[in-house]
């Protein structure tokens, strides 16, 4: 399950998994980004929240997420990934190669960092 809120005044999108990510999140999280796109042109920055990286619900979870990531990666300018875990700290190396946005890790003590850095896109 995948919790999000928009603040529409930043153009960011905050993402927090709550455990594995089913195909309906990521349906939801696109009739939330999607509006504001169509009216902005883009996102400043996504900011993902995540004590630990929670998976997939299933094959259908996984498809969605990397349609989402398909569809979007090319209109979000930053991505910071906000966690203490050592698994999402090597996130942003591996996105690179896959993704057009530019992607950072931070520890969860420099979460306002990470905030200000997506905010500066």
């Amino acid at each position: 399950m995948i919790q999000h809120h928009l603040d529409e005044a930043e153009g960011i999108i905050i993402v927090t998994p709550q455990g594995p990510s089913a195909a309906g999140d990521f349906e939801a999280l696109r009739d939330e980004v999607d509006p504001f796109i169509e009216r902005v042109g883009a996102l400043r920055g996504l900011l993902i929240q995540a004590e630990a990286f929670p998976g997939w619900d299933g094959l259908a979870g996984l498809t969605a997420h990397l349609r989402f990531v398909r569809d979007h990666h090319r209109l979000i300018r930053r991505v910071a990934v906000v966690s203490d875990s050592a698994v999402l700290s090597h996130l942003p190396q591996l996105a690179s190669h896959f993704v057009a946005a530019e992607v950072r890790h931070f520890p969860e003590a420099e979460r306002e960092g990470a905030f200000d850095w997506v905010r500066s896109a």
